[in-house]
């Protein structure tokens, strides 16, 4: 067995006898980990890789727990077998937080699903699969420097409508947590214009006036089944009449809502957004 594959199964254990005392200190892990790595790796030259490893889980466990709420909302976390819990934790704690120099986003998702399929039931494997590949994809983890990606053009909008002397803004909520503004793909014959105005409709179940394009950003998308695709985003900013927002049903997002400009510091947001709201926001303020 390879070093790393090695390792990553007593890092695995060690986190399921903390999960299962329901005891992830650090103090307590350490004992274990000393102990297993004596067991059932006797003479591994990388130990120091598993106490990375189950340090790095450790440190993280909170945000990482929340990644996995969020990609298996089905699935409350307390009825998540606890091998495959924990598998889910190594899987994500790759995936997400190391240097992909180190672990490429295939390794992680590969070493995880063989643990799966090694330590948990039959249809771990395929759950985990599930998971990995649902934050793999929604998040764009790696790019390749020299490769000509696919473009993929989009458009959306920021929303405002006025209520009294408020302005109120329409985001939506994905499955990762974060707040974000409603987009969607920009179909054939399609202006960017119309595209937005057709994916608020179908998203949000409200329709808007296009007053003004705001400004782009682009980013990295990862599939394993199509491989990286840049995607290009322009936005509008649009005004709405309508107060009630009908989100369709999505299995990226799970809420949609209308918020005071004041309220939007306090909310979890991607960076790439921020600054199409500044435009926006100014464009309303120099507006009154």
């Amino acid at each position: 067995m390879a070093n790393r594959h090695l390792s990553r199964s007593v890092a695995m254990q060690s986190l399921f006898e903390a999960d299962f005392n329901n005891n992830f200190e650090v103090s307590k892990i350490e004992p274990i980990l000393r102990r297993n790595i004596k067991e059932f790796a006797p003479g591994l030259e990388e130990a120091n890789f598993i106490e990375r490893l189950v340090g790095g889980i450790v440190k993280n466990k909170k945000k990482i727990d929340t990644i996995i709420e969020n990609a298996a909302p089905e699935w409350p976390l307390n009825q998540i077998a606890v091998t495959d819990r924990n598998v889910l934790r190594i899987g994500l704690y790759e995936l997400v937080f190391c240097d992909k120099k180190e672990v490429p986003s295939k390794v992680a998702i590969n070493e995880a699903i063989e643990l799966a399929k090694t330590f948990g039931g039959e249809s771990s494997g395929r759950f985990v699969n599930g998971v990995l590949g649902t934050v793999y994809r929604e998040l764009g983890l790696e790019t390749e420097e020299g490769v000509k990606m696919p473009e993929e053009k989009l458009a959306g909008a920021v929303v405002y409508r006025k209520e009294r002397e408020n302005l109120l803004l329409a985001l939506v909520h994905d499955v990762f947590g974060y707040w974000t503004l409603s987009k969607g793909h920009i179909e054939e014959k399609e202006s960017a214009k119309e595209g937005a105005i057709r994916e608020i409709r179908e998203e949000l179940g409200i329709d808007i006036e296009i007053e003004k394009e705001i400004g782009a950003n682009e980013y990295i998308a990862s599939d394993p089944g199509k491989g990286k695709i840049k995607k290009i985003v322009t936005y509008f900013l649009a005004s709405a009449r309508q107060k009630n927002l009908k989100l369709k049903e999505s299995g990226g997002l799970d809420n949609a809502g209308w918020f005071k400009i004041e309220e939007l510091a306090d909310l979890k947001m991607y960076e790439d957004i921020k600054p199409i709201l500044a435009s926006a926001i100014k464009i309303l303020n120099d507006q009154k």
